[in-house]
C-alpha cells in the first residue's frame, strides 16, 4: 500500500510559520487532527513509549509545541476543540 490514508493542507498562513510533518509510521506514536468552523488546524501526538503527549496548532504557531498532560494543554481552546482534544487523550492512553 503506497498511497497515503490522509493528506491534509495547512490552511494557515505562511506567517505561522511551517507546519509539522507527522507520520504514523511508529505504531507507538497516536496522531489526532482537528479543524474548527474557522479553518483552525490542530495536530496532537502521543507517543506511547515515552508517554508524552503534544499539542500544535497553525494560529498558535506551528512551531510550538503545547505539551498535554491528562488531555489538558496550557492554551485557551474552545468547547469543541476542548472536547476533540479529550477525545484524543483517551484515545491514547487507553490500554488493551
Amino acid at each position: 500500500m503506497s498511497d497515503p490514508l490522509l493528506c491534509i493542507r495547512n490552511r494557515h498562513s505562511a506567517n505561522c510559520g511551517d507546519p509539522p510533518i507527522v507520520s504514523n509510521d511508529d505504531p507507538d506514536l497516536y496522531v489526532g487532527y482537528f479543524e474548527n468552523a474557522h479553518g483552525e488546524q490542530w495536530i496532537f501526538t502521543y507517543n506511547r513509549k515515552s508517554e508524552k503527549g503534544e499539542l500544535r496548532g497553525g494560529d498558535a504557531g506551528w512551531s510550538n509545541s503545547y505539551t498535554v498532560i491528562d488531555g489538558n494543554a496550557e492554551l485557551i481552546l474552545s468547547s469543541e476543540e476542548t472536547v476533540w482534544l479529550n477525545a484524543c487523550w483517551r484515545a491514547a492512553v487507553a490500554r488493551c
